[in-house]
């Protein structure tokens, strides 16, 4: 049998789903399945998920190139990375639907099937959004620890630590409030036999021991920001004692004087 393409994309935090909703409807055939848009097209079948991510079965990349500008202006927080992930699937009627070796063995070509898959897919994408966003935030600030460790000090001002504390908990706040994605989602509920597929997948994709660690680097990025909450308290204290200091021998200057 042939293998057909099967790219994901997740190039924003998320869309304006209700507006994105009404301009895809007046231009192509489609069905809300829970939390994720199902557009039928000519040249194939795709599935956008309000949180940012499209999965696109079966379209050549002009297809997709179309789709991901028309919605561009419907994307909120566009990511500064795009992450694409790519994979096969095949027609197997006689198998089992599972996955190996990047490709998808499908019993039948049903789109709730396709559903089942996409939404491991597109869970391991925007999870590879976070790690990238979480990775970038720790290269960034990885001298801190290095030049307290040095030299006993962070060599920044109190102005400087207070924006990397804010944008320490930016990253931080951002994962977390999108963390709830990450979980079974609740189209499973009204299907319950298509999980299976589901957590096939996300077992493949090595999903729960990257959300495992991808946890521990979060647990990184709280000890950065105490740390740093710490130094700024102690710049801070440090700068009121010189006041003090200066002030006590002005007015010692005064009273000689």
């Amino acid at each position: 049998m042939e293998k057909k393409p099967l790219r994901a994309y997740c190039n924003a935090t998320r869309y304006d789903f209700n507006a994105l909703r009404e301009f895809l409807e007046n231009r192509h055939r489609v069905m809300l399945v829970r939390d994720c848009l199902q557009i039928e097209l000519k040249e194939g079948l795709v599935f956008l998920f309000e949180y940012g991510g499209v999965v696109f079965w079966d379209c050549d990349y002009e297809t997709q190139k179309a789709l991901l500008d028309s919605i561009a202006p419907f994307s909120v927080g566009i990511l500064s990375e795009v992450v694409v992930d790519d994979f096969e699937y095949i027609l197997e009627p006689e198998a089992s639907s599972r996955i190996h070796n990047d490709t998808i063995r499908l019993s039948e070509e049903t789109p709730l099937q396709k559903l089942a898959f996409s939404h491991g897919i597109i869970q391991s994408t925007k999870l590879a959004s976070f790690e990238n966003l979480i990775q970038s935030t720790i290269d960034e600030t990885r001298h801190l620890p290095e030049s307290l460790a040095q030299s006993g000090k962070i060599l920044l001002s109190r102005r400087e630590i207070a924006k990397l504390r804010g944008k320490l908990f930016l990253a931080k706040a951002d994962i977390h409030l999108h963390f709830e994605l990450l979980d079974t989602p609740e189209f499973f509920w009204e299907y319950p036999t298509l999980e299976p597929y589901y957590q096939e997948i996300r077992q493949y994709l090595d999903i729960p021991s990257r959300i495992e660690v991808l946890g521990q680097k979060l647990s990184v990025i709280e000890e950065l920001l105490t740390m740093l909450a710490d130094e700024q308290n102690h710049k801070h204290s440090a700068n009121l004692e010189w006041i003090i200091i200066i002030l006590i021998a002005i007015e010692i200057l005064l009273y000689l004087h």
